[in-house]
């Protein structure tokens, strides 16, 4: 008997995937983008319930580049891309390299309305059994849903971790909570279930920020803390041991002001993920709460149409 490591497993998540949370029905055109760094066990498995439901999945595969967001423009085929994405009904992206935020991103979600995007960098098949085929999705969204209406319903925000953050922030009344429960509308992106994300007033942050759990990009994993010195928003400073130096250096190489900018704060609350040095995961890890640098999508701030940057990175404080 040939069978493959998880594969009843994750066909129970991708089937979940493709029919509740996408909803993906018979006739329309599903893109899944991967990388030479992806999974294809997860993408093969989705692909097989997108053709089962009726619907005309394509699968893109290029070499995986250096960057992500716009910082992987000149390593993709984005104009063969883009035209495809401006084309479908759905996209799918599990390569590792993430192009929320790319060229291609942009275009399509601009000229696209019908487009359902989800993200899932670097899902492989451990992840997704882990983070969506075992956990009771509906659930949860109910549980989201009322931590992000506590939390929107707050004039001033405090986080404290025991490593050191210790910021606070004001609420933007013009900027949604993005409650990431799984379901994808028409005419929008969503990301791994177990999440809530958000843009403050950023003038209102200020504070120190530690991650001390992982930085994706450039480092993944920590193995000591990275503090970050957060006055009205932007990061002043970086200090702690080497690993803070490589990410100095790294926001350094865009010569983009833009780069250090606070884009967000998210929750993370996924009861099937860990801290594996993988953004995808790491972020949800229940109970820490995950910053973003660098570029604000459109979706966070629509009070500013977002804010473009170089690229964007995600750092995470742990146990907040």
């Amino acid at each position: 008997m040939d069978i493959k490591l998880y594969e009843f497993e994750l066909g129970r998540a991708a089937k979940f995937l493709a029919e509740y949370m996408l909803n993906i029905k018979a006739g329309e055109t599903v893109i899944i983008t991967a990388d030479t760094e992806s999974d294809f066990r997860v993408v093969n498995a989705t692909a097989r319930e997108v053709f089962t439901l009726g619907a005309k999945p394509m699968v893109i595969a290029f070499p995986a580049p250096n960057g992500v967001g716009k910082a992987a423009d000149p390593e993709i085929p984005l104009k063969a891309l883009t035209g495809a994405l401006q084309n479908s009904d759905v996209w799918i992206e599990f390569n590792n390299k993430w192009l929320l935020y790319s060229s291609a991103f942009e275009n399509a979600y601009k000229s696209n309305k019908r487009l359902k995007y989800i993200c899932l960098v670097g899902m492989n098949a451990d992840i997704m059994i882990r983070t969506i085929g075992k956990v009771n999705i509906p659930k949860l969204e109910e549980f989201l849903i009322m931590i992000a209406d506590i939390t929107y319903k707050a004039k001033t925000v405090r986080m404290k971790t025991h490593a050191g953050t210790d910021v606070s922030f004001e609420n933007h009344p013009l900027r949604p909570m993005n409650i990431h429960s799984g379901k994808v509308p028409i005419g929008t992106y969503e990301m791994l279930p177990g999440q809530i994300s958000w843009s403050p007033n950023f003038e209102t942050i200020n504070g120190t920020i530690v991650f001390d759990g992982s930085i994706n990009p450039p480092i993944g994993l920590l193995r000591g803390p990275v503090l970050l010195k957060i006055v009205k928003g932007r990061i002043t400073e970086i200090e702690g041991g080497s690993e803070s130096k490589v990410f100095e250096s790294w926001l350094e190489s865009f010569n983009d002001p833009h780069m250090y900018q606070i884009a967000h704060v998210s929750y993370g609350f996924n009861p099937g993920a860990k801290l594996t040095g993988n953004v995808l995961e790491d972020e949800r890890v229940w109970g820490a709460t995950e910053w973003g640098i660098g570029y604000i999508g459109p979706k966070l701030a629509p009070d500013l149409g977002g804010v473009p940057a170089a690229s964007h990175t995600d750092g995470i404080c742990l146990s907040s």
